[in-house]
């Protein structure tokens, strides 16, 4: 069974508006895909989940409205924004070269 570990500092926002890139969701749906397609390792609770959605549709990165769930229920469904697939176009260019700078650092010598 794989570790379940926190989100790193500034990356819950990326994986969030990937995961919106591929279409409406609730925040509960955001966080099951998530689970999902990290294999269970990603653990974003609604403590972290739902600010972090409150924050980049007030940043207007997505826009929500209510309507009924799955099971009938009522539910806020975000989907993403013409300024938030150009955000994600950032994040994803700051998460490559993070990763790089990373990769650079660990495998340096001497």
């Amino acid at each position: 069974m794989p570790n379940r570990s926190d989100v790193l500092r500034g990356t819950l926002d990326l994986m969030i508006l990937r995961t919106l890139e591929l279409g409406p969701m609730h925040g509960y749906g955001v966080a099951q895909r998530l689970e999902q397609v990290t294999g269970g390792t990603v653990d974003i609770g609604p403590g972290s989940l739902f600010p972090a959605l409150y924050r980049l549709e007030h940043r207007g990165w997505l826009r929500a409205r209510w309507s009924a769930s799955e099971r009938g229920r009522r539910a806020r469904y975000y989907t993403l924004t013409a300024a938030g697939r150009r955000q994600l176009g950032i994040e994803k260019a700051n998460w490559d070269r993070m990763v790089l700078a990373i990769r650079k650092v660990l495998h340096a010598r001497g």
